[in-house]
């Protein structure tokens, strides 16, 4: 019996390669991919595409109109934050497939209520220089998805 799938959450990306390789870590894992509007770019976008190369028909892709649309069909969803505004390692999480992985914008994050209202949900990906700020969104989704993946091989 197949393990369900993952799911990538990509709140508001500003970026079109990010999103595309994103999509394509996605179908390379059987994840799904949420696409939370607005979007800095157009679906259509030839850097997207690119990104993604010739896998968009094998990628899951659910689009939903805005933050909140997404967080009101919450039901019984296991819900993760990634941020670097809290101190709770990725690594301490123990997730399961079906888990919700959510990432915000390149260039802001997640919104500061959401991290406020989801405070016990939130996780970082550590860095040990100071003097950088975050990394790549489809890097740090790579990292996150991977984790989680190799939780449930043990």
């Amino acid at each position: 019996m197949p393990i369900p799938p993952f799911n990538i959450v990509l709140v508001e990306p500003e970026i079109p390669p990010n999103t595309g390789s994103v999509a394509r870590l996605c179908g390379a894992t059987d994840s799904v991919l949420h696409l939370v509007h607005p979007l800095g770019f157009s679906t259509e976008d030839k850097h997207l595409k690119r990104a993604g190369l010739d896998y968009w028909p094998h990628v899951n892709i659910k689009h939903w109109q805005n933050v909140n649309e997404f967080l009101a069909a919450e039901d019984e969803r296991r819900l993760f934050f990634f941020t670097t505004k809290t101190e709770r390692p990725y690594h301490h999480a123990a997730f399961t497939p079906g888990d919700y992985l959510i990432f915000g914008r390149e260039t802001k994050g997640l919104p500061e209520e959401i991290l406020a209202l989801y405070a016990d949900h939130c996780y970082t990906i550590p860095m040990s220089n100071p003097h950088i700020r975050s990394l790549n969104l489809a890097m740090s989704v790579g990292i996150v998805l991977y984790e989680a993946l190799r939780q449930q091989s043990l």
